[in-house]
């Protein structure tokens, strides 16, 4: 992949997109960037407004509205479109929908030649980037999602205040489903070097750890988009973060461990499926899966979110 002209093209300029663009701009990560929408007018009109920030940046981006066939030489296809679910409707035909949004998506975006990255943000967006990888045709490890990255940072963001520890110096990860059956695995967290799991009740200390704060935690990572939702409709400023920090770790070839969605060859006793696991990331897309030593109980809650997601497209038997 060439590094020289950081090119991105981002499909779909709702809110997600665009708080994902806005941090673009303010982290002056890309050198062009590319708005793509079925409404042209609003992906102009959101090109013009962030093209007026320019001069208030450290940037020198080159922002604009353009078509599939701008995806030729972009480094990264980044894709936000979507259907929002209807009153009633099941999850199943959403997934329907969505997969037809992505069918009108993916192929122009390969007919123009592009031989870049796919980052997928759609939710259910372990589902969405199997869908992404089958209908594009590209190597699993050249599709990823934003699978638990924001996940992750709501974790270690509740345990540094729950700590007193400044987030950058946890180390947790929140893995499987970007959804209900996403689990924290304890026994892989740390604070430094020191697992957490051995300062659990450790009554010399001044504020020990309890293991109900921590369950207390990790219900409060999975339930915080409802949350968010239930106040303010929509999340959209963390998880733009997030699809920022993983396209600067492509960008900067950093080979950093970020939870995305990632396909499996086995790891963890699974395979053919795409979910949130830690990966390293460079710019050649998921380096490697980063398989942790699950204990028993992890694994058991690992393959329950796997066999969600597998019975979700299980229903998806109509051709690619």
């Amino acid at each position: 992949m060439k590094t020289e002209k950081r090119k991105v093209v981002l499909i779909g300029t709702g809110m997600v997109g665009m708080s994902y663009a806005y941090c673009l701009l303010n982290q002056n990560v890309c050198d062009e960037l590319v708005l793509i929408d079925i409404d042209r007018k609003r992906a102009e009109g959101e090109a013009m407004d962030l093209n007026h920030g320019l001069a208030f940046s450290g940037s020198h981006m080159k922002i604009y509205a353009g078509n599939h066939g701008d995806c030729q030489d972009a480094d990264i296809a980044v894709i936000c479109a979507g259907v929002a679910q209807k009153p009633g409707e099941t999850r199943l035909n959403l997934l329907k929908r969505n997969k037809e949004v992505f069918r009108s998506v993916i192929r122009p975006i390969v007919e123009s030649g592009f031989n870049g990255l796919f980052l997928v943000a759609t939710n259910p967006v372990d589902l969405m980037t199997q869908i992404t990888c089958e209908l594009s045709g590209f190597n699993p490890r050249r599709v990823l999602g934003t699978g638990t990255a924001l996940d992750t940072a709501r974790l270690r963001y509740l345990l540094g205040e729950y700590l007193h520890v400044d987030p950058r110096n946890i180390h947790a990860y929140v893995m499987g489903e970007h959804g209900d059956s996403e689990f924290v695995p304890w026994s892989q967290a740390m604070i430094a070097t020191r697992p957490i799991c051995d300062i659990l009740q450790n009554t010399r200390m001044e504020n020990p750890v309890q293991k109900e704060e921590l369950d207390r935690i990790s219900q409060e990572v999975k339930g915080a988009a409802y949350k968010i939702i239930e106040a303010k409709r929509a999340t959209y400023y963390g998880i733009g973060m997030a699809m920022t920090r993983i396209t600067k770790a492509i960008f900067g070839d950093e080979h950093s461990v970020l939870t995305v969605s990632a396909y499996l060859c086995g790891e963890y006793g699974q395979t053919g499926l795409f979910i949130g696991v830690p990966c390293i990331i460079n710019q050649n897309g998921v380096q490697r899966v980063l398989q942790l030593n699950l204990s028993e109980e992890e694994l058991r809650q690992f393959g329950e979110s796997c066999r969600t997601l597998r019975e979700s497209l299980a229903g998806l038997t109509d051709e690619i």
